[in-house]
């Protein structure tokens, strides 16, 4: 486990302080769980926008390849 020096703004040191006597957790349990969460969502948005750009960079080609069975299609039908 690593150590860790921290400065918080004072708000949010106050309220922090408030929901621990409510949650009943440790400072650091409460941080170390506050910090996993926001690496996940993190995580979540980057991936999303991966598959943004990639779904981006396919969809020309897809309508590309779509056309073409649409094609084929259509001329198997016209026999």
């Amino acid at each position: 486990m690593k150590t860790l020096s921290l400065k918080l703004d004072d708000d949010i040191f106050n309220e922090t302080e408030i929901l621990l006597t409510k949650v009943k957790k440790s400072r650091n349990r409460y941080i170390n769980e506050a910090v996993d969460y926001y690496n996940r969502i993190n995580n979540r948005k980057l991936i999303e926008r991966k598959l943004i750009k990639e779904s981006r960079l396919i969809r020309k080609e897809s309508m590309g390849i779509l056309a073409e069975f649409e094609r084929l299609n259509d001329e198997n039908q016209a026999i």
